[in-house]
């Protein structure tokens, strides 16, 4: 790893970062370093109404310069349920819908502590219920359910859902460095907490700060509709792409995700980038955990 981009991650990881108590300043940080939507005039944010009404929830709809694929994707944010928006994954969703050629429609779900679990789970359900059950039967349509991090937890999930509802369900999915477990302590039964859980961005107090702040009860944080490690039934999944990072101390329960569902009779498969850490979705499209990342992806998708 670049000794340079070592020394950046071990100033990340500092621990004077308090994310229960300064996650409000990390997203006003996030919105300043976010640009404008990216070729404006190939993206549309729209919104679907929740399940009960009372609330709008923002979808923005990103075009590729080619459109090379009918099936669309629908992407969930990561963020750990308390940071992260539309704006903030614009290029990473400019990215996916342009070396892809499809469509990318990006949820802007609520966020934790202002909306703790299940808020931000069942945005997301009535937005792949919509989106994914057809207006008529012959416009049946395949989708792709693909989300980084916390929204790679709440894309394997939904897909739960959708199954134990017998509804639609999207034909794949793409699970980047997802979370699938509850504990992030000393006391986790995968090594990548320990040994990538202090230097390298992502820590292991950051994210059990974000599990708390998402689900404040440890009861409620070992259900499957939080942890889908945990869950007694995993068969009649979507064939599924678990993408993980080396240097991610997710990177153990992500490939544990994978091999359950492969055991439970799912097609799957598990791709390690080396030389990486935790959030290079976000990375331009050039540099060289993105890049394989994409490569992966588009050759799980054209299968």
């Amino acid at each position: 790893m670049n000794p340079v981009f070592k020394f950046l991650l071990r100033l990340a990881s500092s621990p004077r970062i308090d994310m229960q108590e300064d996650y409000q300043w990390v997203r006003k940080v996030q919105k300043l370093l976010s640009s404008s939507p990216i070729a404006r005039f190939r993206s549309l944010d729209d919104k679907i109404y929740s399940a009960n009404s009372n609330h709008e929830i923002p979808v923005r709809i990103f075009y590729p310069k080619k459109k090379t694929h009918p099936e669309p994707i629908l992407f969930i944010h990561g963020g750990g349920w308390v940071i992260g928006d539309i704006d903030t994954y614009t290029r990473a969703c400019v990215n996916i819908a342009d070396y892809l050629g499809r469509v990318v429609y990006s949820v802007d779900y609520r966020l934790a502590p202002e909306y703790p679990y299940p808020a931000g789970l069942n945005d997301v359900y009535q937005v792949a219920e919509i989106l994914l059950t057809p207006l008529e039967e012959e416009e049946e349509e395949d989708w792709i359910i693909m989300g980084d991090s916390a929204g790679g937890n709440l894309a394997a999930i939904v897909s739960l859902l959708l199954r134990d509802r017998k509804k639609w369900m999207p034909k794949k999915q793409v699970l980047i460095y997802p979370v699938t477990y509850w504990d992030h302590s000393e006391n986790s039964p995968f090594k990548s907490i320990k040994t990538n859980g202090y230097n390298y961005g992502m820590t292991i107090k950051k994210i059990q700060s974000f599990m708390e702040l998402y689900a404040p009860n440890l009861s409620t944080r070992k259900s499957p509709l939080i942890s889908p490690l945990m869950s007694e039934d995993l068969s009649n999944q979507p064939e599924t792409l678990v993408i993980t990072a080396e240097y991610d101390p997710l990177r153990d329960e992500g490939e544990a995700y994978g091999k359950a569902l492969e055991e439970a009779g799912n097609k799957v498969k598990v791709h390690r980038v080396l030389n990486s850490v935790h959030g290079f979705i976000n990375y331009p499209a050039f540099t060289e955990p993105m890049e394989e990342a994409l490569k992966e992806i588009q050759t799980f998708l054209n299968d």
